[in-house]
């Protein structure tokens, strides 16, 4: 008789049944185990959530559970991934606790010691941040001097001011090396510091008579205090003095000839340097960016195609290329352009200007799309991306969705001014006036000599409410900070018409749009030449302004009130 069960197929006996069914129940409840503990576990469980928080685009949330699993876990990796992913999207707090641990793990690490002194510098804590800094130069397998050298990148990415305090008290060790003193000139250059730059880059210079980049530190700082001639006349000795000029020098000198608005001698320095040197692409980016401030869109389009072939600078490249592009009102090519310029100093203004020409086609959706996609693939942009979405949503006038939005960002970046005036600004687009002189006044505190924040305090106090002299007060402060802006020009014109002083304000409104023929300045001159009866100018000039911006919301306003019977 054929068995039915073959070997592979017979059933188990009781036996082995048995055995069977109590493996598998083991199995099953060590799975079971397994689950409850992974649940239990709270490393497991913040970094869940922190997945779930940057699925949902909850930045600030992804990064708080991060560094509570990094305080938690005794895994390096754990620490390492929550500073990165803190750091990239600016929540600095918490990058430094989770960096901090980071160290506390792997205390040799140089990436993480480097995370806790930037971080502290980024916070203002910046004898934390020069003790650590200083740790890193004494544990350096260079010169101290070469190592505080190295730091310039570093440093210069930070506030200036700061950096600068920083710079000083780590060199002071190192001041009788040429490097000691270069160092902290560049930093004094970067802050602004032109005498301090000066006389750093001149004990540089005696140090060591050969190094050439302190001479050109020098001619940079006599340029950043004004004396234009002085740094050409030094540029140009380095370069006559050598008979073989270093192409730094010249294309220093280069820099200094823009600076005068000697365009032809730029470029006869510059193509110096390319008849010597044809492949010295920095020379080629400077040659692009002269004939592109020229008007010379064709050969500018040439260079940079030149440069991106290279594969140097080539963020740079597709930024002019784009911008040549968008002149010429090639629209696609502009957007595909700008939307390849991804890391670099241009990234957030090509993305904006993609985005906006994107919602010109009528693609309003696909505009703020472009914004999200890239905020998606760039964390490190992810809030600056947010705010231009409110920044675009205020342009369409979708101001709800925009608030939702400058409320989020607030979140994030609760203290930076540019989302507090954004906020402030779509406020009182709003028509909620008090709402937004209270963003303003936070501006202004957090912000005390920004010129910015209080020109907006103070030309909306002056536009919406009768607290004329605070206005006053607070534009003066401004004009001081910055007296040849047309925008605080033009508030301080407003100021003085709301006050009733009407020639006074004329001759600052017209100072103001003689540097920024701007619609709304124009606007407010032809409000003031209304009330002084000037009707004849005043009509003149609110013509010229309609033909350029014929659907200002101000021009249409002051022609409903000025010349209510007159066609357009």
């Amino acid at each position: 008789m054929t068995d039915p069960f073959p070997p592979s197929r017979r059933p188990p006996s009781a036996r082995a049944y048995c055995l069977l069914l109590t493996s598998t129940l083991l199995f099953l409840t060590g799975l079971n185990a397994t689950a409850q503990d992974d649940a239990l576990d709270p490393v497991t469980e913040h970094l869940r959530q922190a997945e779930v928080a940057l699925q949902d685009l909850e930045y600030q949330s992804a990064a708080r559970e991060f560094r509570l699993a990094a305080a938690l876990s005794d895994k390096p990796e754990t620490a390492r991934r929550a500073t990165r992913i803190a750091y990239t999207y600016g929540f600095n707090a918490d990058a430094l606790i989770a960096a901090e641990r980071w160290v506390e793990l792997e205390p040799d690490n140089e990436e993480a010691l480097l995370y806790v002194a930037q971080l502290h510098l980024r916070l203002k804590d910046l004898r934390s941040a020069r003790r650590e800094f200083a740790r890193l130069i004494e544990r350096a397998d260079v010169a101290p001097e070469e190592r505080l050298v190295s730091l310039i990148p570093i440093l210069s990415e930070e506030d200036p001011e700061d950096a600068d305090k920083v710079m000083r008290q780590l060199a002071r060790p190192y001041r009788k090396t040429a490097y000691g003193q270069y160092a902290p000139a560049v930093m004094a250059l970067q802050a602004g510091e032109a005498d301090a730059a000066l006389e750093y880059a001149e004990q540089a210079i005696e140090l060591d008579p050969e190094w050439i980049k302190p001479k050109l530190l020098y001619a940079r700082a006599l340029l950043l205090k004004g004396d234009d001639e002085g740094a050409i006349d030094y540029a140009a000795r380095i370069v006559g003095d050598d008979p073989q000029p270093d192409p730094e020098a010249r294309l220093e000198l280069a820099i200094m000839y823009l600076s005068a608005g000697r365009d032809d001698d730029a470029l006869s320095q510059i193509n110096q340097v390319l008849l010597e040197q044809p492949a010295r692409t920095d020379a080629l980016r400077m040659l692009a960016i002269i004939n592109f401030r020229l008007g010379n869109y064709d050969a500018a389009w040439d260079d940079f195609e030149d440069l991106l072939s290279s594969g140097r600078y080539t963020m740079d490249a597709l930024y002019y290329l784009a911008r040549i592009a968008d002149r010429r009102e090639e629209t696609d090519r502009a957007i595909a352009l700008y939307s390849q310029v991804t890391r670099g100093q241009n990234v957030a203004v090509s993305q904006r200007r993609a985005s906006g020409l994107i919602a010109q086609q009528g693609d309003e959706e696909g505009a703020l799309q472009h914004l999200q996609a890239f905020a998606d693939s760039n964390p490190s942009h992810a809030v600056e991306m947010a705010a231009a979405q409110a920044q675009l949503l205020v342009s369409l006038e979708r101001y709800d969705e925009a608030l939702d939005i400058y409320d989020r960002v607030a979140e994030y970046r609760p203290d930076e001014e540019g989302v507090m005036l954004g906020r402030g600004e779509l406020l009182v687009r709003m028509d909620r006036v008090d709402d937004a002189i209270a963003q303003y006044r936070a501006a202004v505190k957090a912000y005390p000599d920004s010129a910015a924040s209080l020109n907006a305090l103070g030309y909306t106090l002056a536009d919406r409410t009768t607290r004329y002299s605070e206005a006053a007060r607070l534009i003066r402060k401004a004009l001081k900070l910055e007296p040849d802006s047309p925008a605080i020009i033009d508030s301080w014109g407003w100021v003085l018409y709301r006050q009733g002083k009407l020639l006074e304000a004329l001759v600052q409104l017209e100072a103001a749009y003689e540097e920024f023929p701007d619609p709304e300045v124009a606007a407010h001159i032809v409000e003031v030449l209304w009330k002084l009866d000037r009707l004849d100018e005043a009509r003149m000039r609110l013509e010229a302004a309609e033909a350029i911006s014929p659907e200002h919301p101000l021009l249409m306003s002051i022609r409903e009130r000025a010349f209510p019977d007159e066609d357009e």
